[in-house]
């Protein structure tokens, strides 16, 4: 954990704003946390230069982009080497039905999250993409149904950042 930053109450308010509407403006956000315009722009730039704060993201819905069908892929790659690691990363990276990648421990190496048009597009992706390829031993599907975003993401409070001193 040395790469937290010490955030005060108003870095943590500015942060749980933006996270729910990145789209405030500076003069909106200070009136919220009740700090001048300057000071929150400050404390934004600061958040920014320590890396708490990454950048702004669209979100949009697969489903109305003619990918209503999202599922969860997990592979297995073998063997499991460095030298295959970033080729596999970048090929799934670049593939356009792709939504997000995990890097896992356990018996699966990775969890692709993919949207799709329907079941027929599911099954040549998994085909085309992941169970032809050589290093890919095994591919397993999980259809999601619902999905729901949780947050924000804050610092621990001090008791979920780990056990006390017992005595």
């Amino acid at each position: 954990m040395s790469d937290s930053v010490v955030l005060d109450p108003v870095d943590l308010e500015i942060l749980r704003l933006l996270q729910n509407d990145a789209r405030m403006t500076y003069r909106e956000l200070a009136a919220a946390v009740g700090v001048a315009a300057s000071t929150c722009l400050d404390r934004v730039a600061r958040l920014r230069r320590g890396g708490v704060i990454l950048g702004q993201v669209l979100r949009v819905d697969p489903a109305r982009l003619g990918r209503p069908l999202e599922a969860l892929l997990s592979v297995q790659v073998r063997p499991h080497r460095a030298e295959l690691i970033g080729p596999f990363v970048e090929r799934v990276r670049a593939l356009p039905q792709a939504r997000a990648l995990f890097h896992l421990t356990g018996p699966d190496d990775y969890l692709v999250h993919v949207a799709v048009a329907g079941p027929a597009a599911l099954q040549r992706l998994v085909l085309e993409e992941f169970t032809a390829r050589r290093e890919v031993a095994r591919v397993e599907t999980r259809l999601i149904f619902g999905r729901w975003e949780c947050g924000p993401v804050l610092p621990p409070a001090p008791a979920e950042s780990g056990p006390g001193p017992v005595g």
